[in-house]
């Protein structure tokens, strides 16, 4: 448990407030003369899955293997169940700051040799599609062999995790894409390559509303950090083995203490970007703004010079410069 909450005080009345520098984490406690008393407001219970650390925590642990498992068997359309996984370096790839910041990624094999890559992604990135074929391009390459080889290629799969949607057009959203390769018939041309993408802004349904393996698990990854107890539809032994790992108390301190600096650095990149945003929508509010006075005053100008009026008169009236009123 934090220091903080250790600290006691003899002076009568006394309200101490502590905050950290996580979500739902502000703590209250109280004194008063006639004895102890601590009230929580509302105090941290399960980790953020969206961080590194808390994505690494719950699928990228070899203890938690089995929890990476059920989640892929969810979440991907096999032929056959996955069985085992044995983890793998992620591909080494040239350095890239922005990446770094928006994406954790974990490599793993399949007791077949099939390839997965399981990425949380935080950010929307401009050619992100590209950047998902493109990063899927190396586990692919990587399969070549020396010598005589007959280009048979093991299976290929990517799993992101988005804390973001990157579809523009709202009726074409889709909490959940499965792509493949496919040719113009829609039948499946190669079965060795599939991506799946979960945009988690979208999940919204409720626990009445959980029907497969999939909504659950997506639920856990929507809700974690704001879940107070385990969901009596999540009661079951590998959701309970999740909870119990995502849980903050159970943490070292030092462990603790690394989960929240990676906190903030997920909010501070949360943060940035939702600046970004704001920012890009208020510029484009007031360049709208301005066209729509540019429309106006043109509008204005063109039915003054159709009543005979001089350019001077024109101009003085509408702040527009004399040569635009004459291509009017």
């Amino acid at each position: 448990m934090p220091a903080a909450l250790l600290l006691r005080s003899a002076v009568c009345n006394l309200q101490t407030s502590f905050f950290f520098p996580f979500k739902s984490a502000k703590i209250i406690q109280s004194y008063t003369c006639k004895g102890e008393s601590a009230m929580n407001d509302k105090t941290i219970r399960y980790i953020n899955p969206y961080t590194d650390f808390g994505f690494e925590k719950l699928f990228g642990e070899e203890a938690n293997k089995d929890l990476l498992i059920d989640f892929l068997n969810a979440v991907l359309p096999l032929k056959s169940k996955i069985v085992s996984l044995t983890f793998r370096n992620p591909e080494q790839l040239p350095d890239n700051n922005v990446d770094r910041k928006a994406i954790f990624d974990i490599a793993c094999t399949g007791e077949h040799n099939e390839q997965f890559t399981v990425e949380m992604q935080k950010a929307r990135q401009k050619y992100f599609k590209d950047r998902a074929l493109f990063y899927l391009s190396f586990p692919i390459q990587r399969q070549a062999q020396k010598g005589d080889w007959d280009f048979n290629l093991n299976p290929v799969y990517l799993v992101a995790v988005l804390n973001f949607t990157y579809d523009e057009d709202e009726e074409k959203q889709k909490i959940y894409r499965l792509v493949s390769l496919k040719d113009q018939d829609g039948e499946e041309f190669l079965d060795k390559l599939k991506m799946v993408f979960l945009q988690m802004p979208l999940f919204s349904l409720t626990e009445p509303e959980l029907k497969t393996r999939k909504d659950k698990w997506m639920y856990f990854l929507k809700n974690l950090e704001d879940f107070d107890e385990i969901p009596s539809i999540l009661r079951e032994p590998v959701f309970e083995k999740a909870f119990s790992e995502a849980e903050y108390y159970r943490l070292s301190p030092l462990l603790q203490e690394q989960y929240q600096r990676d906190l903030m650095a997920y909010r501070d990149n949360v943060n940035v970007v939702e600046t970004a945003r704001r920012e890009g929508e208020a510029k484009g509010k007031a360049e709208g703004l301005a066209e729509g006075e540019a429309k106006k005053a043109a509008e204005v100008a063109r039915n003054l010079k159709g009543m005979g009026l001089s350019l001077a008169d024109i101009a003085a009236a509408t702040g527009l410069p004399a040569a635009e009123i004459e291509r009017l």
